[in-house]
Order: C-alpha cells, then structure tokens, then sequence
C-alpha cells in the first residue's frame, strides 16, 4: 500500500487546496470553514512553497484560520522542511486561531513517505501552544525533542521508518490533554530503529492521563509490540487499540489474547495482519461477542516465500 490520496478531512473540516500561482483566486470559502492546504510543485516548481504561503496570507483572513495543511515543497525527496517551518513560525502572530496543523501531506506521486526529508518539528509545537492538533508524514530526518504542551489533543506521525529518537522524545514529553496518539514505527529499511524498550513510557500512560486512542502499527517488530501492549498499564484507559498495517502474526496475537482483558475496548483495530484463521476466529468470539468493534481485514498482506523456506511479511506502508 501507498499513500495515494491528499488528506480530504482534516480537524473535522473539509480540506481546501489554495490555488496555485496559475490559477486565479477568485471566491475563496469563509476562512474558518475548511482546512487549507498550501503546496508548492515538488518537481520544476514555478513558486516555492515560501512564496505560495505568502500568497495565502495575503488572501485569505489569517486570524480566523483553524486548520492549516503544509503539502509539497520544492524538492522534498532532497528539501528538508526547515524553510516551511521558518516561515510558519514567522507568521504565528497572524494565526490566533490556529488549532490543527499537518505538515507534509504527499502522495506517491510527489514523494514515497519515506523520501520526504523532515527536520525537527518540536519548534511548531513550542510555537503554536494553542495547537489542539499535530500531524506529520515522512521520517527522513525528522526530529522530536521533549517538551511541554498542555494543549495538543491529537498528535499523529506517519513514517515507513520512525527514527527511535522521534519515539523517545515523545514519551519523555508532557502532555496532559492528549487523547489520541497515532505512530507508524515502520522498519529499520527506512530508519525505523526504535525497540519495544522505547515505547514504554507511552505503554505506562504517566505523562499521557487522558489517553483515549492508542495506535502503534506499521511496524515490523508487531509481535513484540503486541506483547508489550497486553501488559502495559494505559491499556485499561484506552476506548480505541491500533495495531494494524504491521506484521502481526500468531505469535502477538497470542501474547495479546492471553493478556489484559480488552472487553472495555469500543475498537481494536488489526487490519493488514498475518493471522491464521484460528487466531481470527479467537478475536471474533473473545471481543467481536462482548462488543467490541474488530478490524480483521486482512487487505493486501501478503508473504513470499523463498526457495529454503524463509517467508517475508511486509508492513503496510514501507517506501
């Protein structure tokens, strides 16, 4: 799987890409009424996104804008995002009402995610303390440093790779009004380097008391994410559990089963697994006969198998 499609939603409003250098303005929506996204060409770019920002701030009325989509930039398979991160910060003033903001939302076409070169977002988090709302995509080069913010509700990092540092940096962070926490391991291929060991200050929720929706998928190392998962204290707090897009086998689902009760759970999310139908059918009369929401769609999981028997699984979002 790729990801195909630009972000049609975003903060609960409908996303609005402003138009480009060739295209006339013309009648814009009501500035707090969408979610806007501001891209720049990735290849043979005629404006760069700097400029294209500019543009929109002169168009649109900053002061009511509440959701704000960064897309391409020039060149973001060698471009990192500092210069968009520069020029975001530069504005903040001009955005009181800010409250959501993605930065790097590409599709295939313009960037495999794991080409996207990123940087250290922590600065956007410390200078938007209003933000309500973090999203992220592409782990080259990116970087999470601890921090206070006493805001962020939903924060959500999309990588084929996540870089161990980004992990722990996020779990040494405080932050009291998070709900909802969405992080693609990925694989050590694209700078996935993180270990279980990494995940537990998230897994013992002290520094997160009000999470509600925990995802850790994408990743290759989903057995022993599972298993970390069917012990960790946050588990009991949780309404939604995300373990998909990985390679989860039966071996996780096994640890995961024989854990924690997860009857309290509105949701637990498995897509693209590597289960065996018996293991399928445990999910099924444990959790899908107590109530609870299951994703067992296996998708586009596939395996191949070499000649001396060695069976490859691969995550859902990779390149």
């Amino acid at each position: 799987m790729t990801i195909g499609n630009h972000l049609d939603v975003f903060h609960r409003l409908p996303v609005h890409a402003f138009p480009g250098p060739d295209t006339e303005v013309g009648d814009l929506p009501e500035s707090d009424s969408v979610a806007w996204r501001v891209a720049a060409d990735v290849y043979d770019s005629e404006e760069n996104w700097t400029a294209a920002f500019a543009r929109f701030c002169d168009a649109v009325d900053t002061k009511r804008v509440r959701a704000l989509v960064v897309g391409a930039w020039e060149e973001a398979y060698e471009t990192d995002s500092s210069a968009v991160i520069e020029a975001l910060l530069a504005a903040r003033d001009r955005f009181p009402a800010l409250r959501a903001l993605f930065l790097g939302d590409m599709v295939m076409e313009e960037s495999e995610i794991s080409w996207i070169n990123q940087t250290d977002v922590t600065p956007l988090l410390a200078g938007f303390p209003a933000l309500e709302e973090f999203g992220v995509r592409g782990g080259s080069g990116l970087g999470f440093t601890a921090l206070t913010h006493t805001s962020l509700r939903k924060l959500v990092v999309e990588t084929g790779g996540l870089p161990a540092q980004v992990v722990r940096g996020i779990g040494a962070s405080d932050l009291p009004a998070l709900e909802h926490l969405d992080l693609w391991l990925g694989t050590p291929d694209y700078g996935g380097d993180s270990e279980v060991s990494d995940l537990e200050p998230l897994l013992s929720g002290a520094r997160l008391p009000k999470l509600r929706h925990l995802a850790l998928r994408n990743s290759e190392m989903q057995d022993a994410v599972a298993a970390a998962v069917a012990s960790a204290p946050v588990v009991a707090r949780l309404e939604v559990l995300d373990l998909s897009m990985g390679v989860l086998t039966d071996e996780g689902a096994a640890a995961l089963l024989a854990g924690q009760p997860l009857t309290h759970l509105k949701k637990l999310d498995l897509h693209h697994h590597y289960l065996s139908e018996p293991f399928v059918e445990r999910f099924r009369q444990t959790l899908q006969t107590a109530g609870v929401d299951v994703d067992l769609d296996r998708g586009d999981a596939d395996e191949d198998t070499e000649d001396d028997g060695t069976v490859w699984r691969y995550v859902a979002v990779g390149e």
